[in-house]
């Protein structure tokens, strides 16, 4: 979870989001949303640097509607519950499709130390199912230091992981992985992460691996014309998940089609991050919601790009276009182009979390990819729970079902909005597939329907 891509980005000044905050101090007495039991007025909020996603604001003690996040910070917030209604999932849990039987494996450096208590509350707060987080070890853990702002950040960002994860899937096994070393820019964290994907899958643990981190191309050593033989030398968990049946998962990142360089942390080019570029991997975009307090559209979906960061999306400069890509070659030319598919990862519009693992924490307001990709491995272990068997690689399916245009597959299609950011001219969404949003988002039960009768 580098501190560029995946993770972590807010760019509006310090001083606006004070003003934003300062409205919300006006709210006291506003009872939570959804189906928990009534809580404490909210208490003043703190703004944060961002840690995990895109954090906006923490340390409510109960989330409010989306119209008062309108009236009075000026940004749409969004529980759990209005996403299941705005994919229209409740139908597949209504019909017993849940998750269940199936694993999620969520993978973090150092994970969080209150995630299954956080879990609890969140749970309690919307009304779902409450379930036991299995969390695996990697390495020797650093004694959990909350003035460490890289472990603090992974806490936030595992925190959002397996709490939409398991809010999308509320029958599915969630196992955490929290590796030892911390993941940064170029091979930092990387081997780890992987030894401990390709050991679990090995051991027959997890139908579908969700990766909410990513490191740039360029700051690989060796990149250059001949690609780069450090970031391909990784790519031993991804075959193995190949040959095993497992999907596995990437967050697109949060700067468009930008990119960081490693001194400086400066936009200079258009660039894309790894493991979301890896062709094995299936790439999850951004889009931007906009729902009502029930989680109605009021008007359609569109690429993430709201000030806070952009969908990442863009062509790889290490991987050839695939051959499930090859009917959107006059897009993508002769790289792997991403995202495959994209969804909720806003800001304005981000998601309800809560988390305890600082002094002062409770409720906040998180978006971005990282939010995208945990949301979505939960979509895939329905659909391999309606298949009755893991899917594996879902990236030639999901491209023929796009080039199918056939509206019972599920496949939305998100025509507007591009994911320029920073300075760096982005890529506009279009009708099919393209480099904001990929094949665009979803329809739950279709989706998940057509997914699961494609694969095989």
């Amino acid at each position: 979870m580098d501190r560029r891509t995946a993770r972590s980005r807010v760019t509006r000044s310090a001083a606006a989001l004070t003003a934003g905050a300062s409205a919300l101090l006006a709210c006291s007495g506003v009872a939570p949303v959804g189906t928990g039991a009534a809580a404490a007025a909210p208490q003043q909020p703190q703004v944060v640097p961002a840690s995990a996603g895109q954090t906006l604001i923490s340390g409510m003690s109960a989330p409010i509607s989306t119209s008062a996040c309108l009236s009075r910070i000026k940004v749409r917030c969004y529980s759990p519950l209005q996403y299941r209604t705005a994919y229209n999932l409740n139908a597949l849990y209504r019909s017993g499709i849940t998750g269940s039987g199936r694993t999620i494996v969520i993978v973090d450096s150092y994970g969080s130390p209150t995630i299954q208590r956080d879990l609890n509350v969140f749970d309690k707060q919307w009304g779902l199912p409450g379930t036991t987080v299995d969390v695996v070890t990697w390495g020797k853990l650093p004694a959990w230091n909350p003035k460490d702002s890289n472990q603090t950040g992974w806490a936030g960002e595992t925190t959002l992981d397996v709490e939409y994860a398991h809010a999308v899937a509320p029958g599915a096994r969630i196992v955490l992985v929290e590796t030892a070393v911390n993941e940064n820019e170029g091979t930092s964290g990387l081997p780890q992460m992987m030894d401990a994907e390709k050991y679990l899958i090995d051991h027959g643990v997890g139908d579908v691996i969700s990766q909410s981190f990513g490191a740039t191309e360029n700051t690989f050593p060796g990149f250059g014309k001949k690609g780069a033989p450090s970031l391909t030398s990784l790519r031993y968990a991804f075959t193995d998940a190949q040959r095993h049946g497992v999907t596995v998962l990437g967050a697109a990142g949060d700067a468009g089609a930008a990119s960081e360089t490693v001194s400086g942390g400066l936009y200079k080019y258009p660039a894309n991050s790894w493991p979301s570029s890896d062709p094995l991997v299936t790439s999850v975009g951004g889009t931007q919601l906009t729902l009502n307090n029930a989680g109605a559209r009021t008007a359609p979906d569109t690429t993430w790009n709201d000030g806070y960061g952009a969908g990442g999306g863009g062509w790889s400069y290490v991987f050839a276009r695939p051959s499930y890509q090859n009917g959107v070659a006059r897009i993508v030319g002769d790289h792997r182009g991403t995202p495959d598919i994209s969804m909720t990862a806003a800001v304005n519009g981000g998601a309800w979390v809560y988390s305890s693992y600082l002094p002062g924490q409770g409720w906040g307001i998180v978006g971005g990819t990282s939010e995208a990709t945990p949301i979505f491995s939960g979509i895939v272990a329905l659909a391999d729970q309606k298949a009755g068997h893991r899917l594996g690689l879902i990236n030639p399916e999901l491209y023929a079902m796009g080039a199918d245009h056939a509206a019972d597959d599920g496949i939305v299609d998100v025509t507007t909005g591009n994911n320029g950011y920073g300075g760096v001219k982005g890529n506009p969404a279009a009708k099919g597939y393209d480099l904001a949003t990929g094949w665009g988002t979803i329809d739950g039960p279709q989706f998940v329907d057509a997914l699961a009768a494609h694969s095989h």
